[in-house]
């Protein structure tokens, strides 16, 4: 006799089940090495924010640029308030669960995020001729896992919605570019280690992955729910 085959993953999922083991096992081995201060891990961090600190000082237009979309474009209350204009969207579609279910993932996604940093509690880069400033521990970088949470959110709904292939396609441009760029005005204004940033991003991956995957195995999509 045959057995039942098991169940296809959601359509409403853009990627595979297994992804939010794929981001936690590198994550949870970066925190490792974070945590014990593993010393080819610091050296190689150093030297990156070294090479880039020296051309923020050298090139004040370009430092500034950085801090433009560092400070104001991609700022984490920036991309939060891009995500609270989506949940007042969907709430005034009647869509409860799913706009409560995206705001609590990225309110919990920051809680997270910060708790964290307070038991890593790791320094942040400290220079004598600093182009930028910030506050509190480093790890990980809360601009870039907030951007990962707000892109990775923003595909996930565009997909729930069954948006053109095309716009998918555009959207999926526009937050890659942005989520890398977050992290690279970061790491050049000397205010994140590298790793901080690769924290952030594998962090705030899966942490949507997971939001996502749940969300679905429960409520499945909206169409499905008005069924």
């Amino acid at each position: 006799m045959l057995s039942t085959p098991a169940p296809a993953p959601p359509r409403a999922l853009p990627f595979s089940p297994l992804l939010p083991l794929l981001l936690l096992l590198p994550f949870a081995a970066l925190l490792a090495l974070v945590a014990a201060r593993w010393s080819p891990l610091l050296a190689l961090d150093r030297s990156l924010a070294t090479a880039f600190h020296r051309t923020a000082v050298a090139d004040p237009g370009l430092t500034q640029t950085n801090r433009i979309f560092s400070d104001w474009v991609w700022d984490p209350w920036t991309l939060r308030a891009l995500l609270a204009v989506a949940v007042i969207a969907l709430l005034c579609r009647r869509q409860w669960v799913l706009g409560c279910w995206v705001a609590a993932t990225a309110a919990l996604g920051t809680a997270l995020q910060q708790t964290l940093k307070a038991l890593v509690d790791r320094p942040r880069p400290v220079w004598p001729d600093p182009v930028d400033s910030a506050g509190y521990a480093a790890f990980p970088s809360g601009h870039a896992m907030t951007a990962a949470v707000a892109g990775g959110l923003a595909l996930w709904l565009l997909r729930l919605y069954g948006a053109r292939r095309a716009w998918r396609r555009a959207a999926a441009a526009l937050i890659a570019v942005s989520v890398a760029g977050v992290g690279l005005t970061r790491v050049y204004l000397g205010v994140h280690w590298a790793t901080d940033v690769l924290g952030g991003w594998l962090l705030g991956g899966a942490w949507v992955a997971v939001a996502a995957l749940v969300y679905v195995r429960r409520y499945g999509t909206p169409h499905e729910a008005r069924r």
